[in-house]
């Protein structure tokens, strides 16, 4: 599949680790990504409970082009795949605790598309 991807151009491919479900927790596997990686020409990205310190190590260790991460603050799962553009993903406030710091713009979404 990662190889048909980039036979026809595609820029990235986005992936899920197989360790991680849906409750949260990271599951021992011997299961990788590391084939789709080989495979795929373009940015490659993986998700899948990481933190800064193993996305960083990731990354170090070619196993992914960049890391997504999760919202940093409690979310709301029922308003992940709404059409509403103010509610969901785009209205979760700072998370004040973040070992993120300043790297990212943490500035709500909707706060951009209402002003």
């Amino acid at each position: 599949m990662a190889k048909s991807l980039s036979e026809l151009g595609v820029l990235y491919c986005h992936m899920v680790e197989p360790r991680w479900d849906m409750s949260g927790v990271n599951k021992e596997t011997s299961y990788t990504l590391a084939p789709m990686k080989k495979a795929f020409t373009g940015t490659f990205i993986v998700a899948g409970g990481y933190d800064r310190e193993e996305g960083n190590r990731a990354v170090v260790e070619d196993k992914t082009d960049l890391v997504a991460y999760a919202p940093l603050n409690k979310y709301n799962r029922d308003t992940f795949y709404t059409s509403d553009p103010v509610v969901g993903y785009t209205d979760y406030p700072f998370h004040e605790n973040s070992t993120f710091g300043p790297l990212f713009d943490c500035t709500p979404m909707h706060s951009i598309l209402t002003n």
